[in-house]
This record gives C-alpha cells, structure tokens and sequence, in this order.
C-alpha cells in the first residue's frame, strides 16, 4: 500500500557536520541499511492506526493517520548510528517534527522526559531537550520512498543524535514523564542515554542489539 502524501514541500532542516567528524568512535561507514529488529513485524492497517500523546499534558490528544499527516512536513538528512557499529551516512527523512507533535497538546511544567511506545509492545526513553532537538522527526519517507514495514513503516522515530534503538520503529505514541525510566531495550542492560559519540552503548556481555 502507497502512503498519503502531502501536496506541500516539506521544511528542509539540513545537519551541520565536519565531513572528518560523520563517523562516531567504535563504527564504520556502510551503504547497507540492515534490518534488526527484535519480534515479527507488525502489519498496520492505516485505518487503524492511532497515535497518542498522553501523561503529563492538560489534555490528551488522539490522531488517526490522515490527521497526523495533515500536519505540517520537515525533510532531514543525517546519517544514522547502530549500536551494533554500523553507520549509514546521509539519509533523507521526510516526517513531521517532533516539535510539531508535542506542539498539538499543553505539556504541564513537570514534564521532563518522553516515553516512546511501538506497535508490537516496543518502547524506549528520552530527555525531553533530546526529543524536542529540531533533526528529530516521525518520519514516513526514506530515501524517496514510503517507509518499508522492515525499517518502521508506517511511521518511525528518527533520533540522529542517538543509536538507532532510540529511533524506535511502528510508534503509536508519546508518553510525557517527570521522572525517566528505561523502555525496552534499557532495561536490558542497554545505555538510558545512548549518545553513539559518547559511546553510550549496552553493559559489557550483554551481546548483540537491534536497531
């Protein structure tokens, strides 16, 4: 199934980096965009699909997928780090930020980090200023093309600034906290951080991740 599009050009947020400086420590550079991912896919019916935006907000807000779309576009590329040590440069995302987002509710004072929730039970956790960086995007479009069910499709969090587990795949919505707690790879030994320049990757013997 082709995804809606919008008629509007998406906003162009364009990444500032040093050439010498795309490649993080412990990673290399690869043309490839690997598929790890932890469960069977989900197949979503766009008809069925919802997205929340819940907690710590005055009101919570529900979209179905036309209306998440309606909303205003951004196009990005970033390159994008996995854990695993693999870095795929220079990708083009078409999404909607997550400014945008959280801009449809009233967060209440308190609110300090989000909660990322996935199709098929994934989740995983941010600082509210990570979140609310201007590269950071629900994205449905991938190099040109709708966004394959392999790599999140329908809608997937993009997160340049973290390894990949952080862009977590299929979401359905945002939940706003005061206090953080580790999603579903965190509390598997995984980084609550994950800055891939810090190398902020998962306790020593725990093994292999998923993007």
């Amino acid at each position: 199934m082709r995804l809606p599009r919008s008629p509007r050009r998406p906003k162009e947020i364009k990444q500032e980096a040093p050439d010498k400086l795309r490649v993080p420590p412990g990673q290399f550079a690869t043309e490839k965009f690997p598929v790890l991912t932890y469960g069977p896919t989900p197949r979503i019916d766009l008809k069925e699909w919802r997205f929340r935006i819940f907690g710590l907000v005055a009101e919570e807000k529900v979209l179905a997928w036309e209306e998440f779309m309606a909303l205003p576009k951004v196009a990005l590329t970033a390159d994008f780090h996995c854990v695993t040590q693999w870095s795929r440069l220079s990708n083009h995302w078409e999404g909607i930020s997550s400014r945008e987002v959280v801009g449809l509710v009233r967060p209440l004072p308190e609110a300090r980090f989000v909660m990322v929730h996935c199709y098929g039970g994934y989740t995983t956790n941010l600082p509210m200023e990570v979140f609310l960086v201007e590269n950071v995007l629900f994205a449905y479009r991938h190099d040109g093309q709708d966004l394959a069910p392999e790599h999140g499709g329908p809608m997937r969090l993009v997160v340049p600034e973290r390894y990949g587990w952080k862009s977590a795949k299929w979401v359905r919505g945002v939940e706003l906290m005061a206090q953080d707690a580790p999603g579903f790879w965190e509390q598997r030994g995984y980084n609550m951080s994950g800055d891939p320049w810090r190398e902020e990757r998962f306790w020593p013997g725990l093994g292999e991740g998923y993007d």
